[in-house]
């Protein structure tokens, strides 16, 4: 199967889920996991984005290693979809109006945490490999982006 196709369905689940996995490393070079509110804007670029704090944790560790991980598993939790990618941190009012607009319902804990609006970044992670698990079918599928590092 070809990576967009994988994009597609990994990216459709996640649509469906509403909420994702983020891995990021920490300073001490372990993997950090959080829950996240994900969107793709509906852009064809198959970028995932999230909001974030400029001081938060995440938001360090991004800068210093950007390679992270997503996770969604399907709403019959049949299926599981791993992207890893290069995430960026972008400060764009602009932006960040579109994915609040996307995702905002679903940021309650964010803005308990976070704060200061003026510190919103949005969190923009390019998937360069996809992992598919089928639970039912036991089928592993596995694709890397063209742009990959």
């Amino acid at each position: 199967m070809e990576f967009s196709d994988l994009l597609g369905t990994a990216l459709s689940m996640m649509g469906q889920a509403k909420f994702g996995i983020l891995t990021t490393i920490d300073e001490a070079g372990f993997p950090h996991s959080r829950w996240m509110t994900p969107t793709t804007l509906g852009r064809a670029n198959g970028a995932i984005y999230a909001v974030t704090a400029d001081n938060l944790s995440k938001a360090r560790q991004v800068r210093a290693n950007p390679r992270v991980e997503w996770g969604f598993q399907s709403r019959d939790l049949g299926a599981i979809a791993c992207l890893r990618g290069l995430a960026r941190l972008v400060v764009d009012p602009l932006l960040a109006a579109e994915v609040l607009e996307s995702i905002g319902p679903n940021l309650g804990v964010f803005w308990r945490l976070s704060g200061d609006p003026r510190r919103l970044v949005v969190l923009e992670t390019m998937v360069t490999r996809i992992s598919l698990f089928n639970s039912m079918t036991l089928e592993h599928l596995e694709a890397e982006a063209d742009h990959a590092v």
